[in-house]
């Protein structure tokens, strides 16, 4: 309630027991020189200031107006120094900390006239009492900037904080539909590739035929699998290690259905970022030669060199035939290079002699700090 209405009970009930306290004591010490503070009048007038703060929020020029009259009054009065300076005070630090500034220092200026006049009034305008106000006027006012600028400054880490938390949201989002992107189209390719060799032998050689289907099996399967490793990662406290490395190349080379050689030229860690790029790679290109270039050689090298990785994957070409392949154009390639390039590198993809040629390099950290 006190947010939708405006209202602050609290600081006002604080304010109010403060003033009351200090009051007594103030008129029991200034009991020589200042009249007691006895009767309704001087009480009604310390009050003023808690219940305008009850409302300040929503009136704050209004409330604050009140404060400084309700102490002028006091002040006036011939009361105690010292009680009726709370409530236009704290009213003053929360229209500074509340980014009303033009109005706090207005009303500053009117509580430091206010001040001034009394003094005039009273025939003793001095050097001293005149500096003294000002000083505690400013110093108010220069504290309850400190803390708006602190404050603004929080506020502003938080929201870069949060803008990037969303930024780094939405990258995974991209990195989840890129991963199933590619999961998807190789194992269903490699599923279609199969059923198409399948449907194509299973009459003039039924055992082969048998092979095409058990390696459809084992990719359905596979596909399950990875899709729900790659969604694992939208669960509370799912790890967010890659889906899949190049420590998994083997397998996914044995169910491609594909001749392949696979050569490594080195050897060194790789950044999980790197590792999962390559292995996508390896992976796009053999759904490539599977979809467009069934039965040929693929030959795939892995190069590790001290500032890049070199991916490399060739093929011989289509010897089966073209029955068992459907030309089409699609986002491999594209999505290949946006990954490689996406880590500072470069792929280039195209015919190499009688087959097909990708050709990837990624960079890579020193291995001191990798």
């Amino acid at each position: 309630m006190r947010r939708k209405y405006g209202f602050d009970p609290y600081l006002a009930l604080i304010v109010a027991v403060a003033q009351m306290v200090i009051g007594r004591g103030a008129s029991y010490g200034q009991r020589s020189f200042r009249e007691p503070l006895v009767g309704p009048y001087p009480h009604l007038l310390l009050l003023v200031g808690p219940l305008a703060l009850l409302v300040h929020r929503r009136f704050p020029l209004l409330t604050t107006a009140a404060a400084l009259a309700a102490c002028d009054l006091f002040l006036i009065g011939g009361y105690a120094y010292g009680p009726s300076f709370i409530s236009p005070a704290v009213m003053l630090f929360l229209l500074v900390t509340r980014g009303k500034r033009w109005m706090a220092w207005f009303m500053a200026l009117m509580t430091l006239l206010s001040f001034l006049s009394y003094a005039w009034l009273l025939g003793r305008p001095d050097l001293f009492h005149s500096v003294w106000v000002l000083t505690a006027i400013m110093l108010l006012m220069v504290v309850g900037e400190l803390v708006r600028i602190v404050r603004e400054r929080r506020m502003e880490q938080e929201r870069i904080a949060e803008e990037e938390a969303r930024r780094q949201a939405s990258e995974e989002r991209l990195t989840m539909a890129q991963e199933l992107h590619d999961v998807l189209a190789h194992n269903i390719s490699l599923i279609h590739v199969q059923a198409s060799t399948a449907l194509h032998l299973i009459d003039a050689n039924p055992e082969q035929a048998r092979t095409a289907l058990a390696t459809i099996k084992t990719a359905s399967k596979e596909v399950l699998g990875e899709m729900r490793s790659v969604l694992n990662v939208l669960r509370e406290g799912a790890p967010r290690s890659p889906t899949a490395g190049l420590d998994r190349l083997d397998e996914l080379i044995e169910r491609s259905g594909l001749r392949v050689s696979l050569k490594r030229v080195g050897s060194r860690p790789l950044p999980p970022q790197v590792e999962r790029a390559a292995y996508r790679i390896v992976q796009e290109s053999l759904t490539n030669a599977a979809r467009y270039a069934p039965g040929s050689e693929v030959g795939v090298r892995l190069e590790y060199g001290e500032r890049e990785l070199v991916v490399q994957v060739s093929d011989s070409g289509a010897t089966t035939p073209a029955v068992l392949a459907e030309a089409g154009s699609g986002n491999g390639i594209p999505g290949m290079r946006e990954r490689a390039s996406a880590l500072g590198g470069t792929l280039v993809a195209g015919p190499s002699g009688g087959g097909f040629q990708v050709q990837a390099r990624l960079p890579l950290p020193d291995e001191e700090t990798s």
